[in-house]
């Protein structure tokens, strides 16, 4: 059963993760321009909100203390929380319309980040990569593109699979992957799912399993998507068969992601801007972070080494 987690309303929730040490889970408010942390027990725990400058689109913790924070215009660095926000890199698009999205450390501690095309009009988003490891000048680098809404990074457990998702396209890719030096090859679909329908809404009887937004992997190498506008989160083999489904109590999950001692506590963060009153209404949990046990654990968050 679903657990709604005590004072974790935003507007778009997004980005969370599980941080062993400090027993926290971090997430973030996007329009809100947020970051948020629990502290204290979990089970009741208190809400501390950090204000950004910018929309915050992703963000990683970093080993040597503090985040890595994605914000609309560039790549920042905090020491700790609260602290100022020192700019590690920034990438040359129009912060009118473009803003960075969804992100993640992979396991050799760079930080990914991809972009989103406020306007939806084209497919200019782009996945980047952030590599500040051994104190080096950080470098950033593109990694993919040709998408309009970057979401669902994942890697895989052995290092030899990268996921990304579009979300106006209704499509998860893969790569494979060269780990150490960090090279994509053998581009591919490993999911593509229907369009939205017309006429569709949260009400009708028109089947819509939603769209792909924020994912990640669990321990058996399992690619866990929430499926935004579908009620549900999704779990697939490697293959691309999917093997469950998870509904939600929400119409709009955003990213799961897991954490607790064990790493068997599966949490999301939801949506409720710009949802329907009747919507909400029905689904007063919209826009908090939801909780729930499951049998197979996750994999620990990923550290920003540098």
């Amino acid at each position: 059963m679903w657990t709604t987690l005590n004072d974790s309303l935003s507007q778009l929730g997004e980005s969370p993760f599980w941080h062993p040490a400090e027993r926290s889970l971090y997430w973030l408010d996007i329009p809100g321009r947020a970051v948020l942390r629990t502290r204290g027990d979990i089970a009741s725990p208190g809400v501390e909100r950090w204000n950004m400058p910018t929309e915050p689109g992703c963000m990683a913790p970093a080993r040597s203390g503090g985040l890595v924070v994605a914000l609309r215009d560039g790549v920042y660095r905090a020491r700790e929380w609260g602290s100022e926000l020192q700019p590690m890199a920034r990438v040359d698009h129009d912060v009118r319309t473009m803003r960075f999205n969804d992100g993640k450390c992979d396991p050799l501690g760079r930080f990914w980040a991809g972009t989103l095309n406020e306007a939806k009009d084209r497919a200019n988003a782009a996945l980047y990569c952030l590599d500040a490891r051994g104190g080096r000048a950080p470098t950033l680098t593109q990694m993919a593109n040709e998408a309009t809404t970057a979401n669902g990074l994942a890697f895989s457990p052995d290092d030899t699979t990268v996921y990304w998702a579009d979300t106006a396209a209704h499509r998860v890719r893969a790569w494979t992957w060269a780990a150490r030096p960090n090279r994509l090859s053998n581009p591919r679909v490993f999911r593509q799912f229907g369009d939205k329908p017309a006429g569709w809404t949260a009400e009708s009887l028109i089947r819509y399993e939603g769209r792909p937004d924020g994912a990640t992997v669990d321990a058996e190498g399992h690619y866990w998507v929430a499926m935004f506008e579908g009620g549900q989160l999704l779990r697939f083999a490697p293959s691309g068969e999917q093997v469950s489904a998870l509904p939600t109590p929400v119409q709009c999950p955003t990213m799961p992601c897991f954490g607790g001692d064990d790493l068997r506590t599966l949490f999301v963060t939801t949506a409720r801007r710009g949802r329907p009153a009747a919507e909400l209404e029905q689904r007063p949990a919209s826009g908090h972070v939801l909780s729930i046990r499951v049998a197979t654990p996750g994999l620990p968050v990923r550290f920003f080494e540098d």
